[in-house]
């Protein structure tokens, strides 16, 4: 396939002709050039070029799990298993297309960040837009991990105390306060690391615990029996769709067509991309599409698991949020709470550092690496999460618009319009194949990024609530 070719100058992507004026020699000689004799080299990121494939890979692939994984099997009780299925593959392949035109793209000018493609497609307006569209969604992505903190945690502590969250609970049951703690304790010194490499362990253990919640889902679905129970209650199977316990296969109604956003979101990991290409142990575009490839292989097995195995417990009672279909007084439930727990609080120092890299790109772009500016960076941004978390109440809301339009095009329209820009028309003619699907991925980006919308606007309309997807 195409995602799978590999470097762009073995397989005539550079041009032979003389380099454009505006083209830097640093971009003609390769990605992570080396500097002229005498000056020193300003650093697209914390530390080039010495991250393993397997560490690279861990990052990458707690980048791309996000807490939708929990609303995956409601997705599929509205779709059917193999329709579910058949759409999750297509969303993890169109994933990995677009990390191929994105890593062609860095690969052909010798640009190891996502702003500064936008800055060589479009000018300064580019380079501000992609900064923009990735700080908004991973600042969306970093609020709902601390959501999941915020309302989890505390039924956690009380469960292990034996004690009830209400409106005058001790300071230990409230969730405005864990949080606070936990970024802290936690989140903070990890964000604090200069290389995003060495997260690679934590991403691992983020990962293993994530396994652990996928093995216990799939554990519960054979200790249990129809009639359902759901929590602390039995239930008849419901009338309707799906009214017994008998698994459908292809499903068509009103609340499929949430889905395919909901799927279209499960993979994005793009702000990701770049930083990990520019940390990986001799970087090329072969390596890093074999991470990618790998990150989505493993990702699209995980959630075609925890979707089936949870379908297939509670079949068309399962509720968006799974873990609540289970019961509180469960030892091994609370377990797998407090492994989710871990697993998102480990993915927000990963989140968070493609932020700071466009930050850094829009407001010192030259600087050399200061302590005191990667603090302060990282220390504003939990600062303003946590913000946004405790006093604004409706943030899903908001987040829920911003993630409809940023992730469709993080995935789709801004790696497809920079290929067109970016690649010469002397090597792909605008009419050529590959600039054609391009420009079709960009159109469906736009779809997507339309029909999120529209199900955001409508459930508001009629309900007040938002069951956008989210990250």
């Amino acid at each position: 396939m195409e995602f799978m070719m590999g470097e762009p100058r073995m397989n005539g992507l550079v041009p032979r002709g003389p380099p454009e004026p505006e083209q830097s020699q640093a971009e003609l000689t390769g990605f992570l050039a080396r500097p002229p004799p005498g000056k020193k080299a300003v650093q697209f990121s914390d530390f080039e070029g010495k991250t393993s494939l397997g560490m690279s890979m861990f990052n990458l692939s707690n980048a791309i799990m996000g807490s939708g994984i929990l609303g995956l099997a409601y997705a599929m009780a509205n779709t059917g298993v193999l329709l579910f299925l058949a759409l999750l593959l297509c969303m993890a392949l169109l994933s990995a297309y677009s990390i191929h035109l994105l890593l062609t793209c860095a690969g052909f000018v010798g640009i190891p960040a996502y702003e500064e493609l936008g800055r060589r497609a479009f000018g300064t307006s580019g380079k501000v837009a992609a900064a923009g569209v990735i700080c908004l969604h991973n600042i969306g992505a970093m609020s709902s991990y601390l959501y999941i903190i915020k309302s989890e945690l505390p039924l956690v502590i009380g469960t292990l105390l034996a004690s009830k969250v209400t409106g005058s609970s001790p300071w230990f049951l409230d969730g405005n306060v864990l949080i606070i703690l936990v970024s802290i304790s936690i989140i903070l010194p990890l964000t604090l690391m200069r290389h995003l490499g060495y997260l690679g362990y934590t991403s691992g253990l983020s990962l293993t615990c994530m396994v652990f919640f996928l093995a216990s889902v799939i554990y519960k679905k054979f200790s249990s029996e129809c009639p359902l129970s759901v929590g602390n209650r039995t239930v008849e199977p419901a009338k309707g769709l799906n009214g017994t316990c008998e698994v459908q296969f292809f499903t068509i109604h009103s609340q499929t067509a949430y889905t395919i956003p909901i799927l279209a979101f499960a993979f994005v990991c793009h702000p990701e991309v770049l930083p990990i290409y520019t940390e990986l142990h001799r970087p090329s575009q072969r390596r890093m599409q074999a991470v990618a490839n790998m990150s989505i292989g493993a990702m699209f097995l995980m959630y075609g698991l925890t979707a089936t195995f949870g379908y297939l417990t509670f079949f068309d009672h399962v509720e968006a949020e799974m873990l609540h279909m289970y019961s509180q007084d469960d030892l091994l439930i609370l377990c797998v709470r407090l492994a989710v727990l871990l697993a998102v609080t480990l993915t927000v120092p990963v989140v968070l550092f493609p932020i700071r890299r466009a930050i850094q790109q829009l407001l010192f772009p030259t600087k050399a690496f200061s302590w005191t500016r990667h603090g302060t960076i990282a220390l504003g941004l939990l600062t303003l999460v946590n913000i946004l978390v405790i006093f604004v109440p409706n943030i899903r809301d908001i987040f829920g618009v911003i993630g409809a339009t940023s992730a469709p095009s993080l995935i789709f329209i801004l790696p497809s319009i920079f290929y067109i820009r970016i690649i010469p028309r002397d090597n792909e003619a605008l009419v050529s194949r590959p600039k054609i699907q391009a420009a079709a991925f960009a159109a469906l980006g736009i779809v997507i990024m339309a029909m999120s919308l529209g199900f955001i606007f409508t459930d508001w309309a009629v309900t007040g609530q938002s069951k956008g997807a989210g990250h």
